[in-house]
């Protein structure tokens, strides 16, 4: 295990790049798997989900290759096993993606339930109902669900709470059904716009991305493309609240500012400018003369304020003048808050809303990252406290951020990683994957 130790108390200043979105690289990696064939995709991040979902990948038997840093080839060809490792399914809840992939492919799966981070129950119950109606006979026994069908066919089917990874999976699955299947009530997150742009360059048919209503008119085969992943949200949003909280001044390369608009209206409520500059760059600076401003959010679907968000978000706040109310609507996420409380942040949680009194400043302490967004959070309170912070369960945060460290160092951060005593630490750049592009002490 590694920690970050940061000393804070730095307004950060400089530029930054955007990597490709975490979220929509593991949905493109498994759809450009239906495909026999080599699929490219570029602007692909080096993080540890993406790693861990091209483990998968090979373990059924699919080519996933990185060949430079961001470039990834994928060749479904060889995909040929139906059970998913169990181990690796257990490390996130995107891997259970695969499901659709199997089903449309070889028409059964057998798929561990998906682990990932502890966000409260998060049952797979509207994948299932999906597989169901799309033909799919579903049980799960022994830790697995396992789904089997002689044929996949279109029908119209309405997906609770507008699920971001049901309507991937079924999607992935009605691609290559026979007929025409209409997902109502179909999430409209970017990330499912960039996974219906990659798979009609695969020749399916799909209408309605975007939109709570998706028509997939169902195809024999798709043939291997050639895509660029988009910038990733999350991570541009992070590094937005990084200027805010420090109150510095940061230029972002690679963000699609559309995708941000809720969340960039909060930032700005709070006293940060946030300014295009020109396409796919944008500046979020604020006086470092003027505290931030205190200021109410709920997390919704998109284009709501996204959940992922809502844990830097509390931190900065944590920090602004005023009481501010965040209310939590998609997951159970507060846990985190404890930990923000040992440096000094005045937060009370009654149920699905915390109250978040800003203090002057934070203090540096050690904490823990229970989950990804949330050692996002305490990286933010990191980087405004005054001393030092050494923040555990580093890997965590690995999986959505590819090289935190060295980028928040290239805008002026007091930051390292330190290893344990067994050296098997390190940037997640580093991490050892079979058949993955690996950089050399060259670059």
């Amino acid at each position: 295990m590694a920690r970050l130790v940061i000393r804070g108390g730095r307004p950060l200043r400089g530029e930054v790049s955007i990597s490709g979105a975490k979220n929509s690289a593991l949905a493109l990696m498994v759809a450009a798997a239906l495909a026999r064939g080599e699929t490219v995709l570029h602007n692909v991040p080096h993080d540890r989900d993406v790693m861990t979902m091209a483990d998968i990948l090979r373990e059924l038997g699919v080519k996933a290759v990185f060949v430079a840093p961001h470039e990834l080839h994928i060749d479904g060809t060889g995909l040929k096993t139906d059970t998913a490792p169990y181990e690796a399914v257990r490390q996130m809840r995107a891997s259970f993606y695969v499901a659709g992939l199997l089903l449309a492919r070889l028409r059964r799966a057998r798929v561990p339930l998906p682990g990932g981070c502890q966000l409260g129950s998060r049952p797979v119950d509207f994948h299932l109902r999906g597989f169901e109606a799309l033909g799919a006979r579903v049980n799960i026994e022994y830790g697995y669900m396992t789904a089997e069908a002689s044929r996949l066919a279109g029908t119209t089917i309405f997906i609770n709470r507008a699920s971001v990874g049901t309507t991937i999976n079924l999607m992935l699955a009605a691609t290559l059904a026979e007929g025409t299947t209409v997902l109502e009530n179909a999430a409209k997150e970017p990330e499912i716009v960039d996974l219906a742009v990659l798979l009609n360059s695969m020749g399916a048919r799909i209408r309605g991305a975007g939109t709570d209503a998706i028509r997939i008119d169902g195809v024999d085969e798709l043939h291997p493309t050639e895509h660029w992943v988009i910038p990733d949200r999350i991570e541009a949003g992070t590094y937005m609240m990084a200027a805010g909280i420090t109150g510095g001044d940061i230029v972002l390369n690679n963000v699609e500012l559309n995708h941000l608009r809720t969340p960039v209206g909060k930032l700005m409520e709070t006293g940060l400018r946030v300014e295009a500059e020109a396409p796919g760059r944008v500046r979020a600076f604020i006086d470092p003369h003027v505290r931030l401003r205190a200021t109410d959010v709920e997390t919704a679907p998109y284009p709501g304020f996204p959940t992922d968000l809502q844990p830097p978000f509390v931190a900065l706040l944590s920090v602004a003048d005023g009481t501010s109310v965040v209310r939590e609507t998609i997951f159970d996420r507060f846990r985190f808050v404890d930990e923000l409380r040992r440096m000094g942040a005045d937060i009370r949680v009654e149920r699905d809303t915390a109250i978040v009194r800003g203090v002057e400043k934070l203090t540096g302490a050690p904490v823990e990252a229970m989950d990804l967004r949330a050692g996002a959070a305490l990286v933010l309170a990191a980087l405004a406290a005054e001393g030092e912070t050494q923040i555990s369960g580093v890997e965590l945060i690995d999986r959505g951020y590819e090289e935190i460290e060295k980028k928040l160092a290239g805008v002026g951060a007091d930051i390292e990683r330190c290893e344990d005593r067994d050296g098997q630490g390190g940037s997640n750049s580093g991490i050892p994957h079979q058949g993955i592009w690996q950089p050399t002490p060259s670059g």
